[in-house]
């Protein structure tokens, strides 16, 4: 009598879990990890792959002729992303990018600060502070937002079509949100006679307005590129590479833009100290430039440098 009575307990506890299981399915808590690994998840979530907007009711959604009404709508709702942003998940999506953007500009423009007159940060300083920085929210975020941190870069995965527009408009204000929190404790957690600029972007004195653009676009083209690249799903080459890969480009563009534009290659990483200090001059050209480059970045990406399929031009040392 004890057998049938042990069998019962057990079916119990299955159904249990299944219910729990499926409940838990249906407010999106269960977040399946991704076959590629932390490179993909550096930009895309978790589970993340290419043009999954595309494919995620494909197995439910009959196939409708190409070019036809029902198609084109379909297309539209995905660009759009009204489902995408309405899940429970998207909340913590949003809350990952305000803190890794206050984070970044926090520690970024702290290291902009001069403390003495006669030793100001050096260029090597303020580039490597930048770039592992990134690289080290790259690690900790990637898996829950894709760490974008930086308004260009999600604007140039929309114009790839790796991000959705409501998804994109979304991630820039939280981005801007956190960059003035983070400006706005520095300010606070450091002495007011050091606290004058807050890691303030600016142009070198004889640098005019359209060089500091041509600057932020191709630094910011550099950065965008190589974010497309390292976290294509398709190439195997670098799994693994991508949150170190980012931080190094970031650094080089630091090293070459620094002592140009003050190398802001993030409108966030400029709004931030400009509104927390009311200083506003130029800010625009620290919107136009990398926006500009990295929706170029996305276009060039899209159309012709992307991998057509796995390994594709993959390095074999």
């Amino acid at each position: 009598m004890s057998r049938p009575a042990k069998r019962t307990s057990y079916l119990s506890l299955w159904r249990e879990f299944l219910v729990f299981h499926s409940a838990a399915r249906r407010l999106g808590l269960n977040r399946r990890l991704g076959k590629h690994g932390m490179n993909v998840s550096t930009v895309f979530p978790e589970g993340y792959v290419e043009n999954d907007r595309a494919q995620r009711h494909a197995s439910s959604i009959p196939k409708v002729a190409e070019g036809s009404p029902e198609r084109r709508h379909r297309r539209m709702k995905e660009f759009v992303g009204l489902e995408e942003v309405t899940k429970l998940d998207f909340l913590v999506m949003l809350f990952a990018e305000i803190l890794g953007t206050f984070l970044l500009v926090l520690i970024g423009t702290a290291s902009c600060i001069s403390w003495t007159t006669t030793m100001p940060p050096s260029v090597l300083h303020i580039a490597f502070t930048f770039g592992l920085a990134v690289a080290s929210l790259a690690q900790v975020l990637g898996p829950i937002s894709g760490c974008h941190v930086n308004p260009a870069v999600s604007f140039g995965l929309l114009i790839s079509g790796n991000c959705s527009l409501l998804k994109t408009i979304s991630y820039i204000v939280c981005q801007c949100c956190g960059a003035i929190a983070g400006s706005a404790v520095l300010n606070l957690i450091i002495p007011k006679t050091h606290a004058s600029g807050l890691g303030l972007t600016a142009l070198h004195t004889e640098v005019t307005a359209g060089q500091g653009v041509g600057m932020e676009i191709i630094i910011t083209f550099l950065l965008v590129l190589v974010v497309h690249a390292v976290t294509d799903p398709k190439r195997t080459d670098v799994r693994g590479w991508a949150p170190l890969a980012i931080g190094l480009t970031i650094s080089v563009a630091h090293m070459a833009a620094v002592p140009v534009t003050g190398s802001s290659m993030n409108p966030a990483r400029s709004l931030g100290p400009a509104v927390v200090d009311d200083e506003y001059k130029n800010l625009w050209i620290y919107w136009v430039g990398p926006l500009i480059g990295g929706g170029v970045a996305g276009g060039v990406y899209r159309l012709g440098l992307r991998a057509n399929k796995e390994d594709e031009g993959s390095y074999d040392f």
